[in-house]
């Protein structure tokens, strides 16, 4: 578990009545970033048979046969174990990297179940979990900046499988780094698979991003197999309206109701997300059974929005209820965001978001 400074001076776990995320400043020890590279909570069980095709496109049961076949086709000895890797035990022979496509990207749009089949893939392939690694790409860039990029090739080399969810396409500098990465892997017999978010400029043109991605990692592409899923967000998918807001009152009512329940201001949570690196948003999550904000209102900035996007990904994997005064979260981020580049992470947030907010209804008395 990381540990926690509290602003106050006040350790945030022993205090009485809510705990409050702008209290908590999370350390993340480097060795960890590589032990905890697995599914987030939310994905812990879901396995490809849980996976509930929609009858209406093909492409997703498609999808689950491809990737049972690929997962299949990863069993075998490897060179040697990522413990050993890591810390440098040994020397790894060359593995022989078997013929054919060594990567697979899964390409759809938000809420047509990419992530749940990225972990369902991971579950499935045939390796003890300390050969296989799940992450964001914004996790694995962290993992670079925290080991350096010799080490985190000698870390990840011994693996059997690196799964990488929602590759920022973005972000040109730290897609040149992880393409460098990811062919050093590649040559070294780690099997990849892939999602990711769509180019700033190209979101008018659909929500599918395959040739982009395929475009972006350059060299890579011949080792990738496009899996194409088409579908609508399935968070809404005969599912309630959305809850509005509840009064300030109640959100502070549930808060102390609530065992293990978080309070905060909206506005100075956003003001302490830029004081918290993104990769540690998750350890500032631990222990939280739900997150209760006052004041919602509209994003200031698009630096504020994209670190609010990462925050609504940690509390969507770890599936934290949210409950929340103010405004909607659909008039969280202005119109000129929503048509810009960043489009798809606001559009998931507020998706996911509102998914959060129909799992804390229940928190709020009669």
């Amino acid at each position: 578990m990381p540990s926690f400074t509290a602003a106050s001076g006040i350790d945030p776990i022993t205090e009485t009545g809510p705990l409050s995320l702008c209290s908590r400043q999370p350390h993340v020890p480097a060795d960890r970033l590589v032990a905890e590279m697995v599914p987030p909570p939310r994905f812990d069980s879901v396995r490809f048979a849980t996976y509930l095709p929609d009858p209406d496109q093909p492409s997703q049961r498609d999808a689950v046969g491809v990737l049972e076949g690929f997962a299949g086709g990863l069993g075998g000895a490897h060179a040697v174990s990522a413990r050993r890797s890591f810390f440098g035990f040994g020397k790894a022979r060359a593995p022989k990297v078997p013929a054919g496509p060594r990567g697979v990207y899964l390409d759809g749009g938000y809420g047509v179940g990419k992530t749940h089949l990225l972990a369902s893939l991971w579950h499935a392939t045939p390796a003890e979990p300390a050969l296989k690694a799940f992450g964001t790409f914004v996790e694995l860039t962290n993992l670079v900046g925290a080991l350096g990029f010799q080490q985190t090739v000698r870390t990840l080399s011994g693996h059997r499988l690196l799964c990488i969810d929602e590759f920022e396409l973005d972000d040109p500098g730290d897609t040149v780094l992880v393409s460098t990465l990811l062919g050093k892997l590649v040559d070294a017999g780690v099997a990849l698979a892939a999602t990711s978010n769509t180019l700033p400029g190209k979101l008018g043109e659909g929500r599918f991003a395959a040739a982009d991605f395929l475009r972006e990692i350059q060299g890579l592409s011949a080792h990738f197999r496009a899996l194409r899923i088409d579908g609508e967000d399935y968070r809404h998918r005969g599912l309630p309206k959305a809850p509005a807001p509840y009064s300030d009152d109640q959100v502070t009512k549930a808060a102390y109701a609530t065992e293990g329940a978080s309070l905060d201001d909206f506005p100075h949570l956003l003001d302490h997300l830029a004081r918290v690196h993104p990769s540690r948003y998750g350890a500032l999550t631990d222990g939280l059974r739900a997150v209760c904000l006052t004041d919602v209102r509209p994003v200031p900035d698009q630096s504020t929005a994209l670190r609010l996007v990462v925050l609504a990904d940690r509390l969507y994997d770890r599936e934290v209820p949210v409950l929340a005064s103010g405004l909607p979260f659909d008039q969280l981020f202005s119109e000129e965001m929503l048509k810009g580049g960043y489009r798809k992470k606001y559009f998931r947030a507020i998706s996911r978001l509102t998914a959060l907010a129909r799992d804390a209804q229940g928190l709020v008395g009669d």
